[in-house]
């Protein structure tokens, strides 16, 4: 057997190392010490680790919003209890606390729990990030003290994670609630295809979203009509007056290229360039409604440093 493989057959089957006060540290992350029980239940002592080729078999095939955000390990923990439905705990670490971010906004829809940098619980599972961490506690069933156990596992799996991260820069330069902002309707995003998801924009990826680009899209509702903003960096002004040349030739072509169009249905469309930066607005009821919201999204634009 060649050297190199049988290094990887320790690596993978190396037990997780004792740390003191009943946790565990990961061997994926050994800065981690992980807790092993919480609220009752207990982990199984059986580690499990997957890397980008093994997350499509874990996943079933939901492993792409991952990859998309940098994906760089998983370890999966499940506790049980006797009598009791066993708790999963799935540690995503992604390339950045931006990338943790982005993941959790995605697919965020409950009220926050407050745990982590942010979180949201319902429905059974708890999830939060923290750092470049990802987090997704939740039960196989119901039952006495499940939903305070899966609190206590994420409070003691978030101070587990000594890292912070701040929010991607990009997410300030959104206009607020005073201009309609829904709360819980922020996306950070660097993939077409999941912006598709969220808000359908083109087959093709007429954005130039190639991952070296950073995108926000937020949901409005101004008189009582709902909008969408979506605002993209590029790494310089050239690869944004690209990707602008691009969206204007394939979604506004009867904008003259100002940039501007009312559609079929009434409704406004508006874009603009400011250095490597693009604004959208989709949707607007009154153009005067996409004035103002392209407006103050432009004077919150981070400067380049």
């Amino acid at each position: 057997m060649k050297p190199w493989v049988c290094l990887l057959i320790v690596l993978w089957s190396c037990p997780a190392v004792p740390a003191a006060g009943g946790q565990v540290r990961d061997a994926m992350n050994p800065e981690l010490a992980l807790p092993a029980e919480g609220g009752g239940w207990q982990w199984d002592r059986r580690p499990e680790r997957h890397d980008s080729r093994t997350l499509y078999r874990y996943m079933d095939g939901a492993a792409e919003l991952y990859l998309a955000y940098g994906f760089r390990g998983l370890t999966v923990r499940r506790f049980v209890k006797p009598g009791a439905p066993s708790i999963t705990v799935e540690l995503y670490r992604l390339a950045s606390p931006a990338d943790a971010y982005g993941v959790f906004t995605f697919e965020r829809q409950d009220a926050p729990a407050g745990i982590g940098q942010g979180s949201e619980f319902g429905g059974g599972m708890l999830r939060f990030w923290k750092g470049s961490h990802l987090v997704s506690i939740y039960a196989d069933g119901e039952g006495g003290g499940v939903e305070s156990a899966l609190l206590a596992l994420g409070r003691a799996v978030a101070d587990a994670i000594p890292e912070t991260g701040p929010e991607p820069e990009l997410i300030r330069s959104l206009p607020g609630r005073e201009f309609g902002l829904r709360e819980g309707s922020l996306r950070f995003l660097r993939s077409h295809i999941l912006l598709n998801q969220r808000f359908f924009i083109a087959h093709r990826n007429i954005l130039n979203l190639d991952g070296t680009a950073e995108a926000v899209l937020a949901q409005y509702l101004r008189g009582g009509e709902k909008l969408h903003l979506l605002l993209v960096r590029y790494p310089d002004p050239q690869a944004a007056a690209a990707a602008y040349g691009s969206f204007l030739t394939a979604y506004l072509p009867d904008s003259a290229g100002n940039g501007r169009v009312r559609t079929e249905e009434g409704r406004w469309t508006l874009a603009e360039r400011q250095e490597r930066c693009i604004l959208v607005v989709f949707g607007a009821a009154t153009e005067a409604d996409a004035d103002a919201l392209l407006r103050e999204a432009k004077g919150r634009l981070p400067r380049r440093r």
